[in-house]
């Protein structure tokens, strides 16, 4: 692990909890920043999701060079395999690289081992790593069989990179929640010493 106590960290979060602007945060003092995007473009008319990506895009600072792996999903993998130690990677985001992963065009495919890959990818990693993934666990079941696919597999990829990561934190409402090495307990106060009781008579 790293001075300020990790080389791999996975930045959990809802929908719109600020998780990938608090990633984006844990990078900003390194010389050299790789964001990988994970993100499919999507439907051409669909405005609202190219203003999503827009928006991501503005975020990063010029500096920052950015490479993509939607055309193939062990190309995550393979990018972090071939990291530089001198390189922070930030991954934005897993829901996108699940959304590859399991897309016609890439079937039939072994998504657990392909999840695996990408866990063992990550534990070899020479540079330092943030990953950020939408929390599917506090959910409902979805009631189509493609979205139940969808959160299974992101669950499975989230348990299997939480497992390999030094540490993990929770974004809830903006607000970080780290699960991931376990915070240290904080001692109980000491009680204030009570007052002498006054001598018998």
């Amino acid at each position: 692990m790293s001075v300020d106590g990790w080389n791999t960290v996975l930045v959990l979060g809802g929908t719109r909890s600020g998780k990938s602007e608090f990633a984006e945060s844990l990078v900003t003092d390194a010389p050299v920043v790789r964001y990988v995007a994970t993100a499919p473009e999507g439907d051409p008319e669909d405005t609202e999701w190219a203003t999503r990506l827009a928006t991501h895009r503005a975020r990063r600072p010029g500096s920052w060079t950015t490479e993509e792996t939607t055309e193939d999903p062990r190309r995550l993998a393979d990018v972090l395999e071939s990291a530089e130690p001198n390189e922070m990677l930030l991954v934005d985001d897993l829901g996108g690289w699940v959304t590859v992963l399991l897309d016609p065009d890439h079937q039939p495919a072994d998504d657990v081992a392909t999840i695996a890959e990408l866990a063992e990818a990550l534990r070899g990693c020479a540079a330092r790593v943030v990953l950020v993934s939408p929390e599917v666990g506090l959910s409902l079941v979805p009631t189509t069989p493609l979205g139940r696919a969808f959160t299974d597999a992101l669950g499975a990829a989230n348990r299997a990179v939480a497992d390999a990561c030094d540490a993990v934190v929770l974004v809830v409402a903006g607000q970080p929640v780290w699960l991931k090495p376990a915070a240290t307990p904080i001692p109980p106060a000491v009680p204030a010493a009570a007052p002498a009781a006054p001598a018998a008579p």
